[in-house]
């Protein structure tokens, strides 16, 4: 039976709607990268021969049109009981690539994180990570290599610089918060240091681990009050990195303050 004309309009659209997303994803990957593979050797060679502090705001501005040029608005919400002031461990779920620079934006510290050592072998990427000082994780779980990451979170915490752990160690496929590994939260729990829960709501709708597509999104950054580890033992760790993860993967109330949109 012959479609009416109503009816193949209809059926037409839907290709072309298809492409169109198709066309506009490969323009934006191909304009943010050719942003971040023109600017991270200019970083690069700004952290050899001056203190990545002092050109920190530069590193912002990257994240911002890094998270801008993909099509994402960032919104940062505090809860009041997030100190903005204190050296902390920032916990935070894992979708897609972007989490870092998202995070970047709404951290108000200098913040540097947990990477896994074989990312510093990423050209550019890799380049600026380890030039900035990320703290390597290694791949294999040596001891020689435990105690070396064990000393630079320290010397980081220790020089006022916080630091992004991403529990899960892996991105989600379906958009839920997986399992927590220990030892983010065993590493606060024997130096103290307080942890941040922080929840990245709107990512999985921007993009998709094992998906290409760019979807306009609003991804929100939650950070949720500060949580103490001082006085906690080593018994606690479970408890607390439970702790955590509700909070992570809770839905969210209307207490959260507005602080800033990158």
């Amino acid at each position: 039976m012959p479609l009416s004309p109503r009816s193949s309009r209809g059926r037409g659209r839907v290709p072309v709607k298809e492409a169109w997303w198709v066309l506009r994803s490969a323009l934006l990957w191909l304009v943010s990268g050719l942003h971040f593979f023109l600017v991270v050797p200019v970083l690069v060679l700004l952290g050899i021969v001056l203190d990545p502090r002092k050109h920190d705001w530069l590193q912002r501005s990257l994240c911002r049109r890094i998270a801008f040029l993909s099509g994402a608005k960032v919104e940062v919400r505090r809860s009041p009981g997030f100190d903005p002031n204190r050296t902390s461990f920032f916990f935070s779920n894992h979708v897609n690539i972007f989490d870092p620079f998202m995070l970047y934006c709404a951290v108000p510290q200098f913040v540097r994180g947990w990477e896994l050592e074989s990312h510093f072998k990423i050209p550019a990427y890799g380049w600026l990570m380890k030039r900035f000082g990320n703290v390597p994780v290694p791949d294999v779980r040596r001891p020689s290599d435990l105690k070396r990451m064990w000393r630079l979170t320290q010397q980081a915490i220790e020089t006022g610089t916080s630091l992004v752990i991403f529990p899960e160690a892996k991105r989600t496929r379906d958009g839920r918060v997986n399992e927590f590994q220990d030892g983010g939260f065993r590493v606060a729990q024997q130096l103290g240091v307080p942890i941040v829960p922080v929840s990245l709501v709107g990512s999985f709708q921007h993009l998709r681990t094992g998906k290409w597509m760019l979807r306009p999104a609003k991804i929100t950054v939650y950070l949720h009050d500060t949580v103490e580890t001082k006085n906690l033992t080593k018994e606690d760790v479970p408890a607390l990195r439970d702790r955590v993860r509700a909070i992570i993967s809770a839905p969210l109330g209307e207490t959260y303050v507005v602080k800033a949109r990158a």
